[in-house]
């Protein structure tokens, strides 16, 4: 086919323009690529940075810390090349860095593109130091960009602590554990921390001093084994507390961090007094009957709150309590199974849990029986006495009464006390002198503070004279005798 000069000078043309704009295209991109890719080497030029501290709740020794983060950003248009990122205790320092998924004490030309941000991670482990006052911790990380010197403070406090870690690893499925020595005294003067369970043997005694701090690891136990003794001898101001081990405010309230005290079948002479039992899986568990004629646990003083599962859960014991506080659980504050005998006097049962999953049960359960296989058991339920009580919470239904109906196979008395139930009270040999369904008027239930306002019905409505005479705050109590009446629960209210 002929092509005319003209249009062969045509086609020539348009492929010269062509390549001139494939080239003025490329050479934009390499441009803009080399200009994208150079580096702010001005002075001047800065990081920012999200905090310019970061601090670390109590580190207990060889537990390590969780970890803290913060972000470093680049503000500028252009890409700033951090030359060096380390911290200024060097090698020896307590803290570990991780920055944009690089581990290290020092870590070396970081580059961040303008408008970008990097993450940074920080931990810190304490080594131990043999010195029971905390002990304050503090480095730095420094940044070298462009010759500046920036840098992030850091800080923790320290403890050293009592270590309880297991030494025996059962074969059989138990769950290692460590033996506590034989009528051990554990005192204030620095925490003791349990992994694992920790077991207080045959006939020995663990004796807790006032103030000795007491905490447990992710499902550990405290395990007090037949003939054992747990003796916690607490004071007003001097609680002895367990708890989990993370005590950043955050977990402040936050339940299921640890297992639980577990008095198990045979121990005997326990007594808990001025104690402060939270955040766990269930607060105490008390197995069985202890020695004959004596109560398996005296608990006296004490607070247990923030459970998963229960505050207190009884199974066939006999169980002696008076001023103490039982609140706020996912399932029960007090589960008294398989029969038993138990007494409480000035006792508070309260829940109203607020947890992602509502509960379902009502606060306090008493049964006389257990299900094993398709056989029920039943285990009379000797005495479940409550005197000046409150049984208060968010449901209807607080009072969970479930008895297999065998002759003179249980028997419970309410005398004096505000009860949330929709059960009728009118038998006088099951309740005397009720409140039901009442305003307790709790000062605070969503902090947990039980105390009473000056509103509520159990102001004046318990019975005299008291043994119990001062409260769960060490205030007096009045006495009939002078013509006052108690308040019910463990408050005494005063304005």
């Amino acid at each position: 086919m002929h092509v005319s000069l003209a249009h062969r000078t045509y086609i020539c043309s348009m492929r010269f323009i062509k390549g001139i704009l494939f080239f003025i295209i490329v050479f934009s991109l390499l441009f803009s690529a080399c200009k994208k890719d150079e580096l702010l080497t001005d002075p001047s030029a800065k990081l920012d940075f999200s905090t310019d501290s970061v601090l670390f709740d109590t580190v207990f020794t060889t537990l390590g810390s969780t970890t803290k983060i913060f972000k470093i950003y680049n503000e500028h248009s252009q890409t700033l090349n951090i030359s060096r990122i380390y911290l200024a205790g060097g090698s020896s320092s307590p803290f570990k860095l991780n920055v944009d998924g690089i581990s290290g004490k020092s870590i070396t030309d970081t580059e961040i593109m303008g408008g970008d941000s990097l993450f940074v991670f920080v931990q810190v482990t304490v080594d131990p130091t043999g010195v029971n006052n905390p002990l304050l911790i503090k480095d730095s990380i420094i940044f070298e960009t462009n010759s500046n010197i920036q840098d992030v403070k850091l800080t923790a406090v320290g403890q050293d602590v009592y270590l309880h870690r297991p030494n025996h690893f059962p074969t059989n499925g138990f769950p290692p554990y460590s033996i506590i020595g034989c009528n051990e005294v554990w005192t204030n003067d620095k925490p003791h921390l349990i992994f694992g369970y920790a077991v207080v043997d045959s006939a020995c005694t663990l004796t807790m001093n006032p103030g000795t701090r007491v905490y447990l690891y992710n499902g550990s136990v405290l395990w007090v084994y037949k003939d054992g003794t747990l003796i916690v001898n607490g004071l007003k101001n001097q609680e002895v507390t367990f708890q989990g081990t993370r005590l950043e405010s955050y977990y402040q309230d936050v339940p299921g961090q640890w297992g639980k005290i577990w008095l198990s079948k045979g121990c005997k002479n326990n007594v808990i007094n001025y104690a402060i039992i939270k955040n766990g899986g269930i607060g105490i568990q008390v197995d069985s009957l202890g020695a004959p004629g004596i109560p398996t646990l005296k608990l006296s003083n004490t607070v247990i709150k923030n459970m998963t599962a229960a505050a207190l859960f009884a199974q066939g014991s006999w169980i002696w309590s008076n001023n103490c506080l039982f609140a706020n659980c996912a399932q029960y504050v007090a589960a008294l199974t398989v029969g038993g005998n138990y007494r409480f006097e000035h006792c508070t049962f309260g829940n109203y849990w607020t947890g992602s999953e509502a509960r379902e049960t009502p606060l306090l359960l008493m049964n006389n029986y257990y299900v094993s296989g398709s056989t029920i058991y039943v285990r009379r339920l000797d005495s479940c006495n409550f005197t000046n009580c409150i049984v208060d919470g968010n449901l209807s239904e607080e009072l969970g009464i479930d008895f297999q109906e065998v002759q003179n196979s249980y028997s419970f008395f309410f005398d004096h006390c505000l009860l949330k139930t929709t059960r009728s009270i009118s038998s006088p040999t099951l309740y005397s002198n009720c409140l039901v369904n009442q305003n307790s008027a709790f000062h605070n239930t969503v902090v947990g503070d039980y105390r009473l306002d000056a509103g509520s019905a159990a102001r004046n409505a318990g019975i005299g004279p008291v043994s119990i005479t001062r409260d769960l705050k060490d205030q007096l109590r009045p006495n009939a005798s002078d013509l006052s009446i108690p308040d019910m629960g463990c408050y005494e209210y005063y304005p």
